[in-house]
């Protein structure tokens, strides 16, 4: 246990380029360095090549101070302000404010901070005004794009996307319980939710099992990582089976229109069954050679859409 909470902690990153200051807030580095000249809100360390590089605790810092600027304080009240204040001030405006970009910007902070409370105030408060739905469309989504950036640019560290993506498991874990007690109303199709195997990027096939159970369709999950061979017994109980799945990064691009023969010939030799597929591998699907039964979409939105 203990060995596991050193790694986690080894993990976290602690220093940050004014790129990643730039990336994780939105203010661009020209206006970090002006306000680190001229009102001495940052205090930076110097690499032995003279390169700046920025603590967690001026990140956090900063992060807050966008927060406050974006919401009409001046840079030179904001300044002027006792350290200890501004994390106060930005937790009074984000329970009264739930503007998207706010909200965003306030779960970034609660992941850098690991900050389970700011998270779940942040979100109870967007709840007060808007359904589970809306939240993470226009919310959710966003702020999972940009750390799909913040991730690829190596700004943020893997404890901080676990902890996030974690957080939203939960509150689509819950949404979807709600639901699941109530009794298929649709049964003109059966959904099987799966990832293929070396695929553990589940949340947003998580969110399509809440949709298709909200659209009153009965939706069987299995998760992660699984083989189509373990699939074939499903076709014993269940006609006109739709499999979903989304291909983050597996298959690879070289294995993908293999892997789509493979699952056609284990399971959809009658031609009933259909797979629609998700992620961002299927831009490198051969839509020309697609069976007539397989189909892909380019979004969550596209495909709830297509469900009906």
């Amino acid at each position: 246990m203990f060995n596991d909470l050193f790694k986690i902690m080894n993990n976290v990153k602690k220093l940050f380029s004014i790129r990643d200051m730039e990336n994780l807030s939105g203010i661009k580095a020209h206006t970090i360095r002006i306000w680190e000249k001229r009102y001495n809100l940052f205090t930076p360390e110097r690499t032995s090549t003279n390169i700046r590089t920025y603590s967690l605790k001026s990140l956090q810092k900063l992060l807050n101070i966008t927060l406050l600027y974006h919401n009409g304080y001046k840079i030179s009240k904001i300044a002027k302000l006792p350290e200890s204040e501004i994390p106060v001030l930005v937790r009074e405006i984000v329970a009264k404010n739930s503007e998207k970009s706010h909200a965003i910007n306030a779960f970034k902070l609660s992941m850098i901070n690991f900050d389970q409370n700011l998270f779940f105030n942040t979100y109870n408060s967007l709840l007060a005004e808007r359904s589970f739905r809306d939240i993470f469309n226009e919310v959710f989504i966003p702020l999972l794009n940009e750390l799909g950036l913040l991730w690829q640019t190596d700004t943020i560290s893997p404890s901080h996307e676990h902890f996030i993506t974690n957080l939203i498991k939960q509150k689509i874990y819950i949404n979807t319980e709600k639901l699941q007690i109530l009794e298929p109303s649709r049964k003109d199709k059966v959904f099987v939710l799966f990832l293929p195997e070396n695929e553990i990027h589940e949340l947003g096939l998580l969110y399509l099992n809440y949709e298709i159970i909200l659209k009153g369709y009965k939706s069987i999950y299995l998760g992660q990582t699984m083989p189509i061979d373990d699939m074939v017994d499903l076709l014993k109980y269940y006609d006109n089976l739709h499999f979903v799945s989304y291909f983050t990064v597996s298959p690879n691009k070289d294995e993908i229109d293999k892997y789509i023969q493979r699952f056609t010939k284990s399971l959809n030799e009658t031609g009933k069954s259909k797979l629609w597929i998700l992620g961002h591998q299927v831009q490198h699907i051969s839509q020309d050679s697609l069976p007539d039964t397989v189909s892909t979409f380019n979004s969550i939105e596209k495909l709830t859409s297509h469900i009906g």
